[in-house]
């Protein structure tokens, strides 16, 4: 909280105090891309860690335990004493500070403050110093959405404390990419008087038990040619697992996934990630030549598999073992997988399984693939409550108001968001070749992200600013309503 007195404290001294005024100036969803875009300074606008005590259990009147929960702000562009305060949501993974996107622009634009909270258990921000089944009871999205709540109330009173002021609210918006979308949406939708709105990116908000949409988004996204290569090479990949399994998982350096299911779910990703992040051309381009040139398939594949999605996209054969997922110890916090494995295996699914007909996918990574693995890395009673997920925040009838929904065209993750408009809550595709996961915020590729998501290397940038429009304009009109309603007090 020091950095926060320190930093305000000098903004306050060169800012003038004005009224509120408007705009003036897959298994892992998102793990891969925080790890591929790299630690260095350049990619984040600050890595100053900050702390918060936070509730272990917001549900229980007895249990009055804390942990210490990181978080991050960027006053650069604050407008001093009624700017925005956006509220960057961090999701299933490790969050070591505030990227340098698209927000560094939506910041300046707005006069607003950046602040981030790392999700509880991923990273520096756990309760337990052990992983067990047990100590990860605590581990959910509706737990997750009251720290926020929590967080956002300590945040403003520690604003208004600085400011020597009570009862003032600075309005806040919230975002988020992917299951940090979900998040984002949802919080909205549970707590509309603490935010003026949301921007849902690429947002999961609909759990899903039998996820087979996902692999048909990958064959669309791949196209015709590049799908019946992709086929092929899982026919030829079944085939030698079948004769000489050690021999093909060493063609692909994963001969420690000794379960099959694993090593195909391994191969699977390697595939689907090429959409999801906006590289299509590096898996479809060097795939089909060697069809037309008559090259081993399986070889070709290994080829892509080791040197873009282990090599240069940073992917991990280890998160695909499961000997490895049922490691409780701290080790496993960085990495995140153990923990994301069991939000899915309790609450949200998305079990990637293999369509009936015209899959890419193996049809080896059936439901029956999922509910094993979530009973050999958690024990018997672990299963996800799907029905009641959506049942509890609406999946894609959301009933909420003042979101914004946004989706890559090529994201095979869209199938799980909100991909059509309803009152109050306008939803946009953004269509491109190399449009996928959070185009909108992370510009392309999504992987590695280019500095200040800038939208130069997609394929149609027109249609990425276009959109982008759209959602500068919807947060100037939410936030103005919001200040309309009395000294900048969120509705």
């Amino acid at each position: 909280m020091r950095a926060l007195v320190d930093s305000l404290g000098l903004l306050f001294m060169i800012s003038i105090f004005s009224a509120c005024n408007g705009l003036s100036t897959p298994r892992i969803i998102e793990r891969m891309h925080i790890s591929s875009s790299g630690s260095s300074n350049s990619s984040y606008l600050t890595k100053d860690e900050l702390w918060f005590n936070q509730t272990l259990d917001h549900f229980s009147p007895y249990d009055h335990r804390k942990f210490g929960q990181r978080y991050y702000e960027y006053l650069n562009e604050f407008k001093l004493p009624h700017g925005p305060i956006f509220l960057k949501i961090c999701g299933e993974a490790a969050c070591n500070g505030i990227s340098n996107d698209y927000m560094s622009i939506l910041a300046k634009k707005f006069g607003a403050a950046l602040v981030t909270l790392e999700h509880r258990y991923y990273g520096k921000s756990s309760p337990f110093k052990s992983l067990t089944t047990k100590n990860l009871k605590f581990l959910s999205s509706k737990q997750a959405l009251f720290d926020l709540a929590a967080f956002r109330q300590f945040y403003q009173e520690s604003l208004n404390s600085k400011l020597n002021r009570t009862n003032i609210e600075n309005p806040w918006f919230v975002f988020g990419v992917s299951y940090a979308g979900a998040l984002s949406a949802w919080f909205r939708l549970k707590f509309p008087h603490l935010t003026c709105g949301s921007l849902a990116s690429s947002a999961v908000v609909n759990a899903v038990y039998n996820f087979t949409e996902f692999d048909q988004q990958v064959a669309e996204s791949a196209g015709p040619e590049c799908k019946a290569v992709l086929q092929e090479v899982t026919q030829l990949v079944e085939e030698k697992l079948a004769s000489n399994s050690n021999a093909l998982k060493t063609t692909f350096g994963a001969t420690q996934l000794k379960i099959d299911g694993d090593f195909l779910y391994f191969l699977a990703d390697a595939a689907a990630i090429a959409f999801q992040y906006g590289n299509p051309d590096k898996l479809c381009t060097p795939m089909t030549k060697a069809k037309k040139a008559r090259e081993d398939l399986v070889n070709a594949y290994a080829k892509y598999v080791k040197e873009y999605y282990v090599g240069s996209f940073g992917a991990e054969v280890e998160s695909y073992n499961q000997e490895n997922l049922k490691k409780t110890n701290p080790s496993m916090y960085e990495s995140g997988d153990r923990l994301w494995w069991f939000q899915v295996c309790s609450e949200v699914a998305y079990f990637q399984v293999a369509p009936s007909n015209d899959s890419i996918r193996s049809s080896k990574i059936d439901i029956r693939y999922h509910l094993d693995l979530c009973k050999n890395v958690f024990g018997e009673g672990v299963y996800p409550l799907v029905n009641a997920t959506n049942l509890y925040y609406g999946g894609k009838n959301i009933a909420g108001s003042k979101i914004v929904f946004t989706n890559g065209s090529q994201d095979p993750w869209r199938r799980a968001s909100k991909q059509v408009s309803s009152e109050s809550m306008p939803s946009y595709i953004i269509s491109c070749h190399n449009c996928g996961h959070g185009s909108d915020l992370r510009g392309c590729p999504q992987s590695p992200s280019p500095p200040e998501g800038s939208s130069k290397g997609c394929s149609s940038p027109d249609v990425v600013d276009k959109v982008r429009h759209e959602i500068v304009e919807q947060i100037d009109l939410w936030l103005a309503e919001c200040r309309d309603f009395g000294k900048c007090s969120s509705q």
